[in-house]
């Protein structure tokens, strides 16, 4: 009985299976981009202060970084966070710093989002809240929270417009 029923499946299935069609090998056209991307390394600039931020994507590497709670790239304990600002050339500068947690937190307050690479996760700020602590700013809130210096969390650098 079951052996009927497969070869009566085959045997109906055979018609669509064999149902013609252009079967030229041709594909279809694609656009020519020329190099650009959709969404290129950027930056912010806030203006009302003066301030211009770094506004790059996190790799699959950084998230990754997160998750398992290691220091790489724009992720990292805040001794990380601090050195990688120092090192970054971006943007044509190289006068980047990590910012305090009162910028972090007057940038996260403006209206909507004004980052293109956004994540709701802590970032490291310069401030220290105390003994083996430093602070962080939630995005989502714009608050400061005390968080151990050796703990992982996100970092974006600022520089000074005015240099």
């Amino acid at each position: 009985m079951f052996k009927r029923i497969i070869v009566s499946a085959m045997v109906l299935s055979t018609p669509f299976l064999m149902a013609g069609g252009n079967t030229a090998s041709a594909l279809c056209k694609t656009a020519k981009i020329h190099g650009k991307t959709c969404k290129p390394n950027k930056i912010y600039l806030e203006r009302d202060v003066d301030l211009m931020w770094e506004d790059k994507p996190y790799t699959g590497a950084e998230e990754g970084a997160y998750m398992r709670y290691h220091s790489l790239g724009k992720v990292g304990t805040q001794q990380h966070a601090l050195s990688y600002c120092k090192r970054l050339k971006y943007a044509g500068y190289t006068d980047w710093r990590l910012p305090t947690s009162d910028e972090l937190s007057h940038v996260h307050r403006k209206d909507g989002q004004v980052f293109s690479y956004a994540t709701e996760h802590d970032f490291w700020s310069s401030s220290i809240a105390e003994r083996g602590k430093g602070y962080v700013v939630y995005p989502v809130d714009a608050n400061r929270y005390k968080r151990k210096q050796n703990q992982v969390n996100y970092i974006r650098c600022v520089r000074c417009m005015a240099k």
